[in-house]
């Protein structure tokens, strides 16, 4: 760093700006490939024009009087060739103050070597921003989890397959708003910091508004809001939104994440479903170019249909517990008991359901999979099913072993939607931290009326590791949450 530094100042000292305001560009790395290869065979430098490139410098070669530079931007990497001859010896001179890391702008004509690499020989130079440190090592690239993930741009730089996670993840949020957008849907935007935090079974982060004087949540969900909306009269909503739920870290959790809901009026969880495996797939269509991924050691199809089960049938057939059947917690504590499984005991009847579907299902969920019909303790905004009443029109989607999704036909009755949550309120008076609040404004939306309607919510992140292959939710967020380091 101190080497670097007094680089700096033997710049300015050659009345050199080692930090220019601006440059002039006229192609991108790509672009200036390109050009080069739409050079005739047998054209010479003097026939393809001028361009202007720049971006980091990240690999040099000296060949006496010529320095060979890869040049790398975020279309990819440039090969530059600085010759003494083309840009005189003071300014070939200077070159020899550039680093690695440092990012440089070059006028030159496009052109190829003696072995056909597309490369732009340079006429002249300029220096753009000296990095103070050097880039990761050129060889093995940056391999350490913790670093790349707390220090996502040096993974960025180090990186190119990094670079490509995100380039998809931008690409898929792209497709799924154009796909919904074909659709009708409208995007809104609704709050962040909220007087209830509704809509999700989590625990919340809580803040204070000075200027109120009264805490706020962050949001756990956005499904409250939309509702609102649909109850205003706009039958199909959706929102890409930040959400925040205050629990632990792991590879499929982080706190702060990214969530799509939507809304659509006059439909319900069969039609929600449709929608959702039409979307995915054609996201991965449009996106990789293809409808199959690998996920671990597992092809998984996207295509349409996906499978559909209850989850009745997926608990008796993968742990002999029927729901018809054992349908009180302390009998639902007991089967799980009995099968080596502890749960936490201010866990009621809804969270021991979900802990066996967890430990017995949910690994055996790769292929895409809808599983249907969930006991009303576990989900209090959907409806209940009109032939059984002790379960909901609900469905989560499964994909490589984990929830991808959460779909509702919704709950449109006020009066049993406050029954929900008064219960509710008693399970948080009881100790489940994760319990749903009492929302008022929410139902006195409700009591004016809102039509049937199909509401579904998925973790972009958990698309994306789908998308890309990659186990852990920290390599499809830029910047995930991770301890402070101390010291």
């Amino acid at each position: 760093m101190a080497q670097r530094a007094r680089k700096i100042e033997e710049f300015r000292a050659r009345g050199v700006d080692p930090y220019p305001p601006r440059v002039t560009r006229t192609h991108t790395a790509a672009e200036a490939v390109a050009a080069v290869e739409a050079l005739p065979e047998g054209a010479g430098e003097a026939d393809a024009g001028s361009v202007h490139v720049a971006g980091r410098v990240v690999a040099r070669r000296e060949m006496g009087k010529a320095t060979f530079v890869d040049l790398q931007d975020a279309s990819g990497r440039l090969q530059v060739l600085l010759r003494q001859n083309a840009v005189g010896p003071d300014d070939y001179s200077l070159f020899g103050l550039v680093d690695l890391g440092d990012y440089v702008g070059f006028e030159g004509t496009p052109m190829r070597t003696r072995t056909g690499q597309p490369t732009v020989g340079a006429t002249s130079w300029v220096m753009l921003a000296k990095a103070l440190h050097a880039p990761p090592e050129k060889y093995h690239g940056l391999a350490d989890a913790e670093i790349r993930q707390r220090r996502r741009y040096l993974d960025l730089i180090a990186n190119e397959q990094t670079r490509e996670v995100f380039r998809i993840r931008s690409k898929a949020v792209a497709a799924i708003r154009r796909f919904l957008d074909s659709r009708d849907f409208l995007e809104v935007e609704t709050p962040v910091l909220q007087e209830a935090a509704g809509g999700a079974a989590a625990r919340p982060f809580v803040t204070h508004f000075n200027a109120l004087e009264e805490d706020r949540f962050l949001r756990i969900s956005l499904e409250l809001h939309l509702k609102r909306l649909v109850v205003g009269g706009f039958d199909r909503v959706y929102e890409l939104g930040r959400i925040f739920r205050n629990e632990g870290l792991g590879f499929r959790w982080n706190p702060e994440f990214t969530m799509l809901e939507t809304y659509e009026a006059y439909s319900d969880y069969n039609g929600v479903a449709d929608m959702v495996e039409t979307m995915v797939s054609s996201v991965a269509q449009e996106v990789l170019g293809r409808t199959t991924v690998t996920w671990r050691d597992h092809e998984i199809d996207l295509a349409p249909p996906w499978h559909r089960l209850t989850m009745r049938d997926a608990l008796l057939d993968h742990s002999g517990i029927d729901l018809f059947e054992v349908r009180t917690e302390a009998a639902m504590r007991t089967e799980l008991t009995r099968r080596g499984v502890t749960a936490a005991p201010t866990s009621g009847y809804g969270k021991l359901v979900d802990e066996a579907v967890s430990h017995f299902v949910e690994p055996h969920l790769i292929q895409p999979t809808f599983l249907l019909d969930y006991p009303v303790e576990l989900s209090p905004l959907a409806k209940r099913k009109p032939e059984d009443p002790r379960f909901v029109e609900r469905f989560e989607v499964f994909i490589g072993g984990f929830e991808l999704g959460n779909a509702y036909t919704e709950l449109n009755d006020p009066i049993e939607q406050r029954a929900r949550f008064e219960e509710q309120v008693r399970l948080k008076a009881a100790g489940d931290d994760e319990a749903e609040l009492m929302d008022e404004d929410f139902l006195f939306a409700l009591e004016h009326g809102m039509p049937p309607c199909g509401g579904f919510g998925m973790g972009i992140d958990r698309l994306v590791m789908v998308l890309t292959g990659q186990a852990s939710i920290r390599e499809v967020i830029l910047f995930p949450q991770l301890r402070s380091q101390k010291g």
